[in-house]
């Protein structure tokens, strides 16, 4: 963690937090640590795939470049190029050329409106993916944008009657944890859980950790970023940052996300969301009552700014390449750890 933050965030200490834990569940931590299954994810290079010419099938070269398992991709990543501008056929010719690498399709989409729902599941399965991730983006109050998110949610069997797909639902800086956890239990899909990101319970007024441990039971998957914590009137905004430079205590989520599931890992996919420069506000805070108005958004963007584009690009691609590396050093000193404490305690590995 870096500086202040507009919040203090606690339970972070994550050596304390291994050296607390039996010697079985240390050796299972480190072994999970060791092969979790990272995804590079298309928004680390949004600006490149936005004003760079850079076509979805680079980003699976990247993915095989750097060792990873899979590619996470948004339906409209890449502009003319993106999945939503392909033909059936240059779908499943994407995911053919994707799977030749070794590597695992996710497709992702900013609605959960029943047309760009239906729309989404039917370009993941041409592509072969084996998981949609979702998030509501509608104007209104939260009472209403539970019971909306229900009901389109309930509709999966319809659009994949046979279940080919993982649906996760994404917190998405407007519902709290146990919001989404209540939609979940409520569609009762054993196909739909969460995809739990690093920073985006800040801007719903929750804390990193409580945040994960109220959606543990659901989690399937993870985008990890870090981010800056500021006060945003009432409430908190996060400013994303370099992974390791920011106010998340990412070690210590690391560790709770491994730990997840007995005997297999619960934790599916760990997307690789760089995101430096992305800003979002406040969408909670104590005082707007019990159902508060959540105003009409747009989904995720990064401003470009007023540097040159040409170097921006080019920090950008080598940002999302340093994440990389920053994230399997958290993992082998999470694994390191784990071994260290059960060798002084007298356990092997």
């Amino acid at each position: 963690m870096n500086g202040t933050p507009a919040i203090p965030v606690i339970g972070d200490d994550w050596r304390r937090r291994i050296e607390n834990l039996p010697a079985d569940v240390r050796r299972r931590l480190a072994g999970r640590a060791e092969a979790a299954p990272l995804f590079a994810h298309a928004y680390a290079f949004h600006l490149n795939l936005r004003f760079g010419g850079i076509k979805p099938f680079e980003l699976a070269e990247f993915a095989h470049r750097h060792g990873l398992a899979g590619l996470k991709i948004h339906v409209g990543d890449g502009e003319e190029a993106s999945l939503n501008a392909m033909s059936r056929d240059d779908l499943c010719t994407f995911g053919e050329q994707v799977r030749k690498l070794g590597l695992e399709i996710h497709v992702e989409t900013s609605t959960t409106s029943p047309d760009g729902l239906s729309d989404a599941v039917a370009r993941a399965l041409a592509v072969g993916a084996s998981s949609l991730r979702c998030y509501p983006l509608y104007e209104g109050r939260i009472s209403q944008i539970i019971s909306w998110t229900i009901d389109d949610l309930r509709r999966l069997r319809r659009y994949d009657p046979d279940g080919k797909l993982r649906v996760t639902l994404e917190q998405h800086e407007d519902l709290r944890s146990d919001e989404l956890v209540r939609i979940v239990n409520e569609v009762a899909n054993p196909n739909l859980g969460l995809l739990f990101d690093f920073a985006n319970m800040v801007n719903a007024y929750e804390r990193p950790l409580t945040a994960l441990a109220c959606q543990a039971p659901h989690i399937m998957e993870v985008h990890v970023k870090d981010c800056l914590i500021q006060a945003d009137g009432d409430g908190w905004a996060h400013l994303a940052c370099a992974s390791g430079h920011g106010h998340l205590p990412m070690h210590a989520m690391l560790v709770e996300l491994l730990l997840l599931g007995q005997d297999e890992a619960q934790v599916l996919a760990f997307g690789l969301e760089e995101e430096e420069g992305y800003f979002a506000p406040a969408l909670r805070w104590p005082g707007q009552g019990p159902d508060p108005f959540i105003a009409a958004r747009t989904p995720s963007f990064t401003e470009i700014g007023s540097s040159n584009l040409h170097e921006r690009l080019k920090q950008e691609a080598a940002a999302a390449a340093a994440q990389v590396r920053t994230i399997k050093s958290m993992l082998h000193e999470i694994a390191a750890e784990a071994r260290r404490r059960n060798q002084s305690d007298g356990h092997n590995g």
